[in-house]
């Protein structure tokens, strides 16, 4: 049975659009929220890496074999990494967008509290959400 081409109302366009803005909000935190989680370790800063960089140009002429080709891969490791070591996301930018949309969002989605915690999402931002334990 094939059912006839019915046009949508632009009420239910609307609710498309916004399930889909609140969708990408979301995701662009929380993607946030996981790239700039602290790392374990001693923290790299660009300042090092170009230190590490001057050592090993002074020291890579007097290397030979495979010693001289594994410090080339890691010179352009440095390189590389010291150039997409620009400025992070506005993280507080996106938890404002965030707060916005995270408690229709997760009504929707059937999303708890525990759940967005164990993801990393502070309490203060889930408070400031409108989302509780009780969610």
């Amino acid at each position: 049975m094939v059912l006839p081409n019915v046009p949508m109302s632009d009420e239910h366009k609307a609710a498309l659009a916004e399930g889909r803005r609140q969708g990408a909000t979301v995701r662009t935190y929380l993607e946030a929220l996981e790239s700039n989680r602290p790392k374990r370790g001693r923290k790299r800063t660009v300042e090092s890496m170009k230190a590490k960089l001057s050592e090993l140009e002074v020291t890579l002429p007097k290397m030979s074999g495979t010693d001289r080709l594994e410090t080339m891969q890691i010179r352009r490791d440095l390189e590389r990494q010291i150039e997409n070591a620009g400025p992070k996301a506005n993280l507080e930018t996106l938890e404002a967008a965030f707060v916005e949309v995270a408690r229709a969002y997760g009504e929707r989605k059937g999303i708890e509290f525990a759940t967005w915690r164990e993801f990393g999402v502070s309490p203060a931002t889930l408070s400031a959400a409108r989302i509780s334990r009780g969610d």
